[in-house]
Order: structure tokens, then sequence, then C-alpha cells
């Protein structure tokens, strides 16, 4: 599970680094690597507690990731 967890932080910290390289996001690249890693790691503790997920831990961790960039930067976002 350790293992398994920190494969999860790592793939999340790639994803949060790509989506600002590639210019898909645009909220730094340490505040996209934390929002990445903190979607993941809340999905993967979710996920582990419910039994609930999309496959491998690897994929679960790829669609957490780009899920929490949608989520959190647009909710954030000042609405005028």
């Amino acid at each position: 599970m350790f293992i398994t967890f920190m494969g999860t932080v790592v793939i999340a910290g790639i994803i949060g680094y790509v989506s600002e390289k590639t210019g898909w996001t645009k909220n730094g690249y340490l505040q996209s690597i934390i929002i990445c890693i903190g979607g993941a790691m809340l999905f993967h503790v979710v996920g582990r507690m419910f039994g609930i997920g999309f496959g491998s831990p690897g994929m679960n961790a790829v669609i957490s990731s780009v899920g929490a960039l949608i989520i959190v930067p647009f909710h954030w976002r000042d609405r005028r």
C-alpha cells in the first residue's frame, strides 16, 4: 500500500509539472503540483476506504490529478 501511495504522489507531481509546461494550466508550477498531489492523495485514500477506482492505481492517479486541476482553479476563479 505504501508503494502505491508513493507512486500516486510521483505520478500526480509529474502531471502537475507537465500541465504547466505545456501551457494547459496557468497556476504556476508549484501550485499545479500541489493541486495534483492533493487531489490524487484524496482520491487514493477515499478509493481505499470505499473500494472505488478506475482500474489500476496509476490510472486512478492520472484521472484524479487532472480532475483536481480542472475543479480547484475554476472554483476559486473570480466571477465577474
